[in-house]
């Protein structure tokens, strides 16, 4: 059986008379790759700091590894390993310094780190750099650097923020091989992300927080065949006319228009054969604005 490594029950966090986390729960199994999404402010980094043991909940329940967060100690905090938003290297290290000064602060024998270090640096393809000074580094590098450092303890849950926020196509794409090559070897992975190809690519369920509630979860084929139709189709302004008579649910979106419907055909019949759209299958990023809006979040 499948042991439960986070478990939230009607979580909820307060800063006063506001209230970030609103009665949340959910459930992280071991080996499970989850993404938890939502726009800027729906409670996403109160959560994980929570998960963390970093913020103290106002109500509700938090178990990671069986023990409610707020007093895991030394020894579950090893077993979590933090991909942070931000660059936090030390600068004044060089790319191999950087994970072994961490390594000691786990307490870990010198040979032990030496070896890690080795595995993490040729892991993340790394290794020929492993003497550069970090502002000598890529962000993608530097990215990677840090997903490697947070490996360092071999941790059971890996929390990653916005891992590949900024970086290029090639760049993300090896992060995301690296990320699926740990959830191979059996760890369990919580992810943010604002990228819904992402999350839809990588993670076997997704659960959709907004206001500091959660939404709906499920695998992302779940949720794209409970929230919207089948095919998208991206029509250019102006409008064919009638259009409106073939009741299809849309949006208005500028210059063009989103047309949702499960009969691909029934529309591309009706559309003339030159006219300018674009017909592609729903996807996670469809279901994630449905669910929360395209109001722009300014947090």
């Amino acid at each position: 059986m499948q042991q439960t490594v986070i478990h939230a029950d009607g979580l909820r966090r307060s800063f006063g008379a506001f209230e970030a986390v609103k009665g949340v729960s959910f459930q992280v199994s071991e080996g499970q790759f989850i993404g938890l999404l939502g726009p800027n402010g729906a409670g996403k980094t109160t959560t994980m700091r929570m998960i963390m043991g970093m913020t103290k909940p106002s109500g509700g329940t938090l178990d990671v590894f069986g023990v409610p967060s707020h007093t895991i100690g030394r020894g579950e905090k090893a077993r979590i390993g933090l991909v942070p938003q931000e660059d936090n290297l030390d600068p004044d290290l060089s790319v191999r310094q950087n994970l072994e000064v961490y390594g000691t602060y786990f307490g870990l024998p010198h040979d032990v780190i030496q070896e890690r270090v080795d595995t993490l640096l040729r892991f993340m393809e790394l290794s020929e750099k492993k003497e550069n000074d970090v502002r000598a580094l890529s962000g993608g590098m530097k990215r990677r650097l840090i997903i490697a450092r947070a490996l360092i303890a071999d941790p059971d849950l890996v929390i990653l923020d916005e891992p590949t926020t900024g970086l290029d196509p090639q760049a993300r794409v090896l992060i995301w091989q690296r990320l699926l090559a740990l959830k191979s070897q059996g760890k369990t992975i919580l992810l943010t992300t604002h990228y819904m190809d992402e999350a839809q690519r990588l993670c076997d369920r997704i659960i959709v927080i907004d206001g500091g509630r959660v939404l709906d979860e499920g695998s992302p084929k779940e949720l794209i065949a409970r929230h919207v139709e089948e095919h998208v189709f991206e029509l250019q302004k102006p409008l064919p006319k009638g259009i409106e008579k073939l009741d299809i649910r849309s949006e208005d979106i500028g210059d063009t228009a989103l047309f949702y419907t499960d009969d691909a055909a029934r529309l591309r019949n009706f559309l003339k054969a030159d006219m300018v759209y674009l017909h592609r299958p729903a996807n996670l990023e469809d279901v994630f604005l449905k669910l929360t809006g395209r109001k722009l979040r300014e947090v």
